[in-house]
């Protein structure tokens, strides 16, 4: 991203001091860096609607027939070039120029280092073939070999010298690109902290009205260059291109967006099935059409003014530099056109309310607009060499429209919620980005506004930039990854017409497509939300953070014991913490809720898993703190001795539980969801803490039971392996009965039931004779021992009504206690 209107030079005639525009020279009209970085993330969707340059001219390439020798020395004096532009004060060569020759030295050195790396090690072979020269009082090796080792020597020598002299030179680029870095962090602290009069006072309007003249005689000398090179494409021999490249440019603005827009939606509508793919594929298609067609019709406007290279120089890099300023306003405003869809509201994609949609209909319009006129004028103002008085109140024009619109549409949205609310809709919560988005949209405004009124222009405009390069980053981060989860949804969707293709091919199970699916969507969102945080870090690269250089100078000095007290290192070490147990929060939530339920493990083995994974990301997120801290084993060797004292004397049963808890959750004897007994206590496994493990009893209670005691007792587990449960019922009936008839009911009533299993099969015993009573043991098995209770009541209910309707009574309890012992030998009985 250029530096907006942050460098600091004198334009024109006038003052000595202050903010300086951005660099773009007259031979290099390519697209800036933030307009082409929204653009790769919204091409990024497949589509190409213009052609993107780079930024910095590339270094003078080495001739490819160079010999190494004649390359090295080319590249040496190269860089030399760069140490003496850079010594030199009164040189205007670009630091960015610099830095990219530099960078260019180092890849073309680090290129020639491995280029020369294969023929060095075919030298070696060869010398390894030859083998080494003979001993002193050996015979001596014919002339030819001693002749040719003694040339290969002297190559491989050379070779050798060549390969370090690369590698020699690859470091000084680095080191040469450090230093670059460091100078421009350097201007860049000055120019943020340079301050000039308020604007209301009159000191600050005394020198633009005072350069005034001479920056109007200017505008009108590119004016009237401009109508020259609009009357050479007047002439007969470059009219007809003219007229019909301004007609195809007109028709593009008049109508070609509409149109284009309406046969995207065609093909969305015909193409995609219906879903949230079809909504997010159509609010693509609005922003690439906004963009195409502005951008085609601004090319055409260049080529018509531009058939036969009319232009001049300066002309050609003014006129190329605008029609990529009006493909990125262009962009600006399709893109906020998609996420408000006004007219459509089924298919826009924020949770916005139509009303508050309604509300900011005319901000794609104004808000595309200010960054086309705007950019107009700075690059005009840039084209003619405006003065610095100019530039300065152009800064804080930009910064003031700027935040005006961002400011602007924060109090309308801000008015919808309350009018819902007064009129008794609650409004929708707001995710917690979105909230801190907002406040911090909301003191960048009025930091801005702040800058402004007290004189610190650059740090305003800065503010300003940086909050639009901001929210369009989000704006298209927040539509391309709705666009690939939409994507990946519909097309690996079980139900759908590409995943019935995709099982009924290659016999993918349906849940093998959702888990795809699932880890495509999250393994995109990383991607792109690091291509994003790249870009949004990206204008903060030239050293913002050396503005608190001194404070952190100041505390340097200051340590606890051996370990030094750096407040960055504090900053560093506490965002680092908390992002780390961030992430690690979404990866859990994400396994727990989304990728784990999908496949086909248990679900004590899923909490296990997400348990296990919650222990170790604890961990690295604790290491990588310490490695932001700093932190040294020798500076906290005195923390190190406490905590083994305290291990060796009173932490060893934390320590076992803690261990015990790792072998539970690794060999998994027990598991969340089992059903165990020990020591009394007996429920089931609701979860396996650090320390110890809670199990819920059949009340409803819980028992906190230490996780040593699972390892180290008996512990019965009831549902181990998918266990059986059995079900056990023995029936007293009197001697008189018919046991086969018994036998026969029972086994019906146990086969019988919907809850019973056919293997094992169920039966029935005649499992003792005494009293004077017969006693029949029935047995079932059933699917888990959770359901043995239920099952055996409903067997109760239905063999007592089979006993009753077939007139087999039970024997009475108090008829057992009192019946005689039955009678031995031959005697018969009554």
């Amino acid at each position: 991203m250029p530096e907006w209107g942050l460098n600091l030079h004198a334009a024109g005639g006038g003052n000595s001091a202050t903010i300086d525009r951005p660099r773009y020279r007259s031979d290099d009209a390519r697209m800036p860096i933030l307009p082409r970085y929204l653009l790769f993330l919204l091409l990024t969707l497949g589509s190409s609607a213009l052609h993107a340059q780079d930024h910095d001219q590339p270094a003078t390439p080495v001739a490819a027939t160079a010999t190494p020798a004649q390359t090295l020395d080319q590249l040496g004096s190269q860089l030399d070039a760069v140490k003496t532009a850079l010594n030199d004060k009164t040189s205007k060569a670009s630091l960015v120029d610099l830095r990219s020759t530099t960078l260019n030295v180092q890849d073309q050195s680090r290129q020639l280092a491995a280029s020369l790396a294969p023929r060095m090690a075919a030298l070696q072979a060869q010398l390894a073939v030859l083998g080494p020269a003979p001993a002193k009082g050996a015979p001596p090796e014919a002339p030819e070999v001693s002749s040719q080792r003694r040339q290969l020597n002297q190559q491989s020598a050379a070779l050798d010298a060549q390969i370090k002299q690369a590698q020699l030179l690859d470091q000084n680029a680095l080191q040469l690109a450090a230093q670059i870095a460091g100078i421009r962090n350097d201007q860049f602290q000055s120019r943020l902290a340079s301050r000039t009069a308020t604007p209301f006072s009159r000191a600050f309007w005394a020198d633009p009205v005072r350069a005034l003249p001479d920056d109007l005689a200017r505008l009108k000398r590119l004016a009237a260059r401009g109508l020259d090179a609009f009357d050479e494409a007047w002439q007969p021999a470059n009219r007809q291109p003219l007229l019909w490249c301004l007609i195809a440019a007109g028709l593009l603005l008049g109508g070609g967006r509409r149109l284009l827009v309406r046969i995207l939606r065609a093909l969305t509508t015909h193409s995609l099935p219906e879903g949230r793919l079809r909504r997010s594929a159509m609010a693509a298609a609005v922003a690439l059409a906004s963009v195409a067609t502005t951008g085609l019709a601004a090319q055409l406007v260049y080529l018509a003014l531009n058939w036969n290279d009319i232009l001049d120089p300066d002309l050609d890099a003014l006129a190329g530099s605008v029609v990529q300023l009006v493909c990125f306003a262009a962009f600006v405003s399709g893109l906020t056109r998609a996420l408000l869809s006004v007219r459509r509201p089924t298919w826009r994609l924020p949770e916005l309310s139509d009303i508050a949609a309604r509300r900011l209909r005319h901000l794609p319009w104004l808000l595309g607009g200010a960054v086309l006129l705007l950019g107009m004028i700075e690059r005009i103002g840039r084209a003619i060499g405006s003065s610095l008085p100019a530039t300065v109140s152009l800064r804080g024009l930009t910064a003031l429209v700027i935040s005006a619109l961002i400011g602007s549409t924060l109090l309308h949205l801000r008015r919808v919620r309350q009018q819902l609310a007064a009129s008794g809709i609650e409004p929708g919560r707001r995710p917690l980005w979105v909230g801190l988005l907002v406040a911090a949209a909301i003191l960048s405004v009025i930091l801005s506004v702040l800058c402004v009124a007290t004189g610190y222009i650059a740090l305003a405009s800065f503010v300003a930039m940086q909050m639009l390069w901001v929210g369009l980053i989000v704006a298209t981060l927040y539509l391309v990854l709705h666009l690939l989860h939409d994507l990946f949804e519909t097309a690996l969707s079980p139900e759908g017409r590409s995943g019935q293709r995709l099982q009924s091919a290659f016999g993918i199970a349906p849940t093998t497509l959702e888990q795809t699916s699932t880890i495509l969507t999250g393994l995109s969102r990383i991607v792109f939300v690091l291509v994003a945080l790249s870009a949004v870090l990206a204008p903060f690269g030239a050293g913002p953070t050396d503005l608190i250089a001194s404070v952190r100078q100041t505390f340097s000095s200051i340590k606890l014991g051996q370990l030094p007290i750096d407040p960055g290192s504090i900053v560093t070490g506490v965002l680092v913490f908390v992002v780390g147990l961030i992430a690690l929060r979404t990866l859990k939530r994400w396994l727990s809720e989304q990728l784990l339920p999908k496949t086909t493990m248990e679900p004590g083995m899923r909490d296990s898993l997400v348990t296990l994974l919650g222990y170790l990301g604890g961990l690295l997120v604790f290491v990588l703190t310490l490695a932001a801290l700093h932190v040294d084993l020798t500076s906290i060797t005195w923390i190190v001795s406490a905590l083994s004292v305290g291990i060796g004397f009173g932490l060893q049963a934390i320590v076992q539980n803690f261990i015990s808890g790792l072998i539970l959750l690794a060999e998994r004897p027990v598991k969340v969801g089992d059903w165990v007994s020990i020591s009394g206590v007996e429920g089931d496994i609701r979860r396996i803490n650090v320390r110890a493990t809670e199990i819920q009893l059949w009340d409803r209670s819980t028992v906190i039971v230490p996780n040593s005691q699972l390892i180290t007792q008996n512990v019965r587990n009831v549902t181990q392996s998918n266990a059986l449960g059995r079900a056990q019922i023995k029936l007293p009936m009197p001697l008189d009965t018919n046991p086969g008839k018994v036998r026969e009911l029972m086994l019906e009533v146990l086969g019988a039931h919907p809850g019973t299993l056919a293997a094992p099969a169920p039966y029935v015993l005649l499992e003792n004779l005494d009293g004077g009573s017969m006693t029949f043991n029935c047995v079932a098995y059933v699917a888990s021992p959770r359901e043995v209770a239920g099952v055996k009541s409903e067997l109760l209910f239905e063999m007592l009504e089979r006993l009753r309707l077939a007139r087999l009574p039970l024997i009475q309890p108090q008829l057992i206690r009192t019946l005689p012992p039955l009678p031995t030998g031959d005697d018969d009985r009554d």
